[in-house]
């Protein structure tokens, strides 16, 4: 599983002219499954988003959890996370979970953070959608449950 992990202030998701999700002071999250993504995959990347301390302490320094800052989040399913355009011109998406079993663990993802009280909406999974978002700092964090990178 990659996630993009962006520090934000404010992060909306529009589809169809209609607010579908958004969050405040905390993170917006690209979310991507990839073939052979299992369970252990998304609790990776969960206790890694809601542990990852990239908030301010009063000393400035990051140090801070989104679990300490009582942030929120907005998570977007994205299966070009898992493109890969190393040859020619057009990326591959050989490696991008199928539809129905990426949804599922892109849902699991959400209720899990969920359950550690971290508030969490989401855009529509497969849908055309607009995300607006004004990155903190800017921090942004890119994570793979492979180690990838």
């Amino acid at each position: 599983m990659r996630l993009v992990i962006q520090r934000v202030t404010h992060a909306e998701v529009v589809v169809d002219d209609k607010t579908v999700g958004q969050c405040g002071h905390g993170y917006m999250v690209l979310c991507g499954a990839e073939i052979g993504d299992t369970d252990a995959d998304v609790e990776y990347c969960v206790q890694k988003t809601a542990y990852l301390r990239v908030f301010e302490d009063d000393n400035g320094k990051m140090n801070r959890s989104i679990l300490d800052i009582s942030g929120s989040i907005l998570a977007i399913s994205q299966f070009t996370l898992l493109g890969d355009a190393r040859h020619g011109r057009r990326p591959s998406f050989d490696q991008a979970e199928r539809p129905d079993a990426a949804k599922a663990l892109y849902e699991r993802y959400c209720e899990k953070l969920r359950a550690l009280g971290i508030p969490v909406e989401c855009g529509i999974f497969g849908a055309d959608m607009k995300v607006s978002l004004t990155n903190d700092g800017p921090v942004t964090i890119l994570m793979d449950s492979r180690k990838g990178f």
